[in-house]
Parts: C-alpha cells; structure tokens; sequence
C-alpha cells in the first residue's frame, strides 16, 4: 500500500508522541523508525520481500516492550497480520506488545483487536 504524504507525516507524529510518551514513563534503550534514534529490529518473511518491523521498541524493568501506531488504513490484511505476529513473538518471548492510537482512530483500532481477539487495552494519545 502507498501511504500518502498526509499519512506518512501522522504516522511520524504519533511515532515522536508516543516516544515523547515512553521516555516520561522510565522506558530506555528506545529505538524507532525516526531520526535520532537506531531502527528496531525487523523480521522478514522468508520467500518473500515482506519485511515487518515494530514503529518503536523500548525496554523497561528488563522487559522489552514493542510499539505498533494505529492509524486507519486501507490494507487491514497487513496490519492485523503484523499484529498477531508481534502478539505471538511477545507471548514466546515473555516480551509485551502494545498499540498506540489518537483520537479518530479510536473505534478502527477496536475493531481491529476485537477481531484477532486481542484482549488489550490500546494507548490513547
């Protein structure tokens, strides 16, 4: 999916928010898809270009927590995908995945865990 630039440029404010948002909260060794920050580490699928990687990765307690913005969009295959797969690695890992969301996006996201059965509350920005 092409994102346009409007998308892009809301993807990349919630992505500083949330940052902003973290570092308040005590969390380190944040990294992001933002400059002035490492890139998180991304998985890619094998026999294919599909690469997946969390918007924000940052590390509390010991525990490293993975950070995924919801946005409305209209590949919603992909998206609930990328979630169930950091769902799943978090669980294996004994890590925590979570969502961040803003207003206007509240319901989509709601829907969107209600339908991979996702019992998790989303951080509201």
């Amino acid at each position: 999916m092409v994102q346009t630039d409007k998308q892009q440029q809301e993807k990349l404010e919630l992505i500083k928010e949330s940052i902003k948002y973290l570092e308040e909260r005590g969390f380190t060794n944040i990294k992001a898809e933002v400059d002035g920050y490492e890139a998180p580490r991304s998985f890619q699928e094998k026999n294919s270009d599909l690469v997946i990687a969390p918007h924000v990765v940052g590390e509390r307690a010991g525990v490293k927590h993975y950070f995924n913005m919801s946005l409305k969009t209209e590949d919603e295959a992909l998206l609930r995908s990328k979630w169930k797969f950091f769902e799943t690695i978090t669980s294996m890992r004994d890590q925590r995945f979570n969502v961040f969301t803003k207003r206007g996006h509240f319901k989509f996201t709601e829907e969107m865990l209600d339908s991979l059965n996702m019992k998790k509350d989303y951080i509201r920005l």
